[in-house]
């Protein structure tokens, strides 16, 4: 590679930032890597990319990617929010819609009492029988207008509280589009976002030739398994123990059945798959429907211990929580990695573990 496109790379690598790594390359979770191939100069006037550049350029591919991820996470929530704001709206129509129906009739019932009592003098038809001199006939005359008084009031009474209902429910309506209306711009930030990380990732990697592109895969490869190697040397194979629950076996059985589906942010299958959309379909299928996102999952399900994690456990990965993959045994992880892979095995270890969640618990 000539100087000028060295210089095009370290350009590139300064002015890029962002915040995570997505490791293993399908096949690669657990087998050592082959060495790493030395640099070898085009010729006598190039300057060859040495495998530190390399190792500046994956550390910064990987970078962009956890921040597509982070971002890809607030898209997933903000569309969930949106779509259940949606769904409130509609309700709140409805109930309005009744609550017009209802008051109109509350209206009706109470206009005709007004008019019965105009028509009689101003009290209702049963009062008239407390003119009577008929003793007997006053008592029950009294009872009725006593009785048509309380429905009177009782009209009224509903009338009010449905107005105040009618109230209520165009406020609620208004909180609601006020919601939608903010999560829908947070979610076009978010795609944005996403959209801005990832082609700078792919810019980067396109900077590249064919050999440096091998050897920037074989430096993931060799990070991924460097990581893997040092979690199972703490012996935490040893104490996980446990068996798959028969909704673990049932959400392992979807996740590993998409194994070579491409990713795709934003995506809950069938065809293709982001992290969390991978997960939660998985757990769909097996009959407990979790949250959406690695976040909420993270916030959401319920926490276990590393070495109590069972097959169809949830690992969630980094300090933001922006990664979750689903534990298949043996040390392994099924998961939808990055822009650019498929929904493959790879180890437990070799991404940063935040922690252990478990649907259906």
């Amino acid at each position: 590679m000539g100087t000028g496109k060295r210089g095009l790379i370290s350009a590139a690598v300064t002015v890029v930032c962002a915040v995570t790594v997505l490791a293993a390359t399908p096949g690669m979770a657990f087998a050592a890597p082959s060495p790493t191939p030395t640099p070898s100069a085009s010729s006598a006037s190039s300057t060859p990319v040495t495998n530190a550049d390399l190792e500046v350029v994956r550390e910064k591919i990987d970078r962009l990617y956890r921040e597509a991820a982070a971002a890809t996470d607030a898209y997933n929530a903000a569309e969930e929010m949106a779509e259940h704001q949606s769904a409130e709206i509609v309700d709140l129509a409805n109930k309005i819609v009744k609550g017009q129906e209802r008051l109109a009739d509350l209206r009706k019932r109470v206009g005709a009492a007004a008019r019965a009592q105009y028509r009689t003098g101003g009290l209702p038809d049963e009062a008239q029988l407390m003119l009577s001199d008929d003793p007997q006939e006053f008592l029950d005359g009294a009872g009725r207008v006593l009785q048509g008084e309380r429905a009177t009031k009782a009209l009224i009474g509903q009338m009010t509280r449905t107005q105040q209902d009618l109230e209520q429910y165009a406020k609620d309506a208004s909180a609601q589009w006020t919601k939608l209306d903010a999560n829908r711009k947070a979610k076009a930030t978010a795609q944005k976002t996403i959209k801005k990380q990832i082609a700078a990732a792919e810019k980067l990697e396109s900077a590249l030739e064919k050999e440096e592109k091998e050897r920037l895969a074989e430096l993931e490869r060799q990070a991924a398994y460097n990581a893997q190697t040092a979690w199972l040397d703490s012996g935490i194979l040893d104490e996980i123990k446990g068996k798959a629950t028969e909704e673990g076996k049932k959400a392992v059985a979807y996740a590993t059945a998409q194994i070579g589906k491409p990713y795709e942010w934003g995506a809950e299958g069938p065809k293709t798959y982001d992290c969390s959309g991978l997960t939660s379909q998985a757990w769909l299928a097996a009959g407990d429907t979790i949250p959406r996102t690695s976040q909420e999952q993270w916030k959401q399900l319920k926490s276990v211990d590393v070495k109590d994690m069972l097959p169809g456990d949830l690992i969630i990965y980094f300090d933001d929580a922006s990664h979750v993959a689903m534990y298949i045994g043996d040390g392994a992880i099924v998961h939808a990695p990055r822009p650019g892979r498929t929904v493959t095995i790879a180890g437990a270890g070799s991404m940063p573990i935040l922690g252990v969640v478990r649907p259906g618990a």
